[in-house]
């Protein structure tokens, strides 16, 4: 792969490591902080959901740890048992961002109805870039054609996660302006929602910012086998 390569993935990976590290940091401070409301996640988000007139959507547990999403397929509002059940400020920010996904989809918002479409090239992609990629670098003086076709493949899959940011922080700011417009938390707790949905942002921002940076090295790679 070259040194090049592994400093790159190794730079990805540390910072990556660090905004999760964070994320999870705040959503462990933010946990603590109950709401006076005393409203659990699911009640925050049916709330949200019929505040704006969606009645066609059930809101659901999931197992694990943020493993919160919203699903089009079958309209539900998938929230982790401890955003789910609990009742305090990161519960409420997760319940209303994943709600914010809900009123994306009923009103068609055209970022959410273009990552959609690719989530069927993605998941499919996804399970063999890697090997084409590896492939292709191996054969890059016999057959460049194939690195050249794994270069394609994963520019669909960066496409998805540039796409993503928009769809992500526009759900978040739906999120935010509902929980403040409602008066559904206190200042603390509108604040600490607000600093853990912008952690959990950054997360998305890393992901497109690494996957732009190894676009550019196998395209880097195939164009200096071209002058070759």
């Amino acid at each position: 792969m070259g040194s090049g390569y592994l400093i790159l993935a190794g730079a990805i990976m540390l910072f990556s490591w660090l905004v999760s590290s964070r994320l999870k940091s705040k959503f462990e401070l933010y946990s603590k902080l109950q709401l006076q409301n005393g409203m659990s996640g699911r009640e925050i988000a049916e709330k949200m959901l019929a505040d704006n007139g969606i009645y066609d959507v059930r809101v659901i547990s999931t197992p694990g740890q943020l493993t919160d999403h919203y699903n089009p397929a079958d309209k539900t509002v998938n929230l982790s048992e401890a955003v789910y059940n609990h009742r305090n400020a990161a519960a409420a920010a997760v319940a209303a961002h994943e709600c914010g996904h809900a009123v994306q989809h009923a009103i068609g918002y055209e970022w959410l109805t273009m990552r959609s479409a690719l989530v069927p090239i993605v998941s499919v992609a996804s399970n063999y870039v890697q090997w084409i990629l590896l492939a292709g670098i191996l054969m890059i003086r016999t057959f460049p054609q194939l690195l050249l076709v794994g270069i394609i493949i994963f520019a669909a899959t960066t496409l998805f996660t540039i796409i993503t940011l928009p769809v992500e922080y526009d759900a978040s700011n739906r999120a935010l302006a509902w929980l403040e417009n409602k008066r559904m938390l206190t200042q603390q707790e509108q604040a600490g929602a607000k600093d853990a949905l912008k952690w959990a942002a950054r997360t998305y921002v890393v992901a497109a910012i690494g996957s732009i940076a190894t676009l550019l090295y196998y395209i880097s790679i195939y164009s200096g086998s071209r002058r070759n």
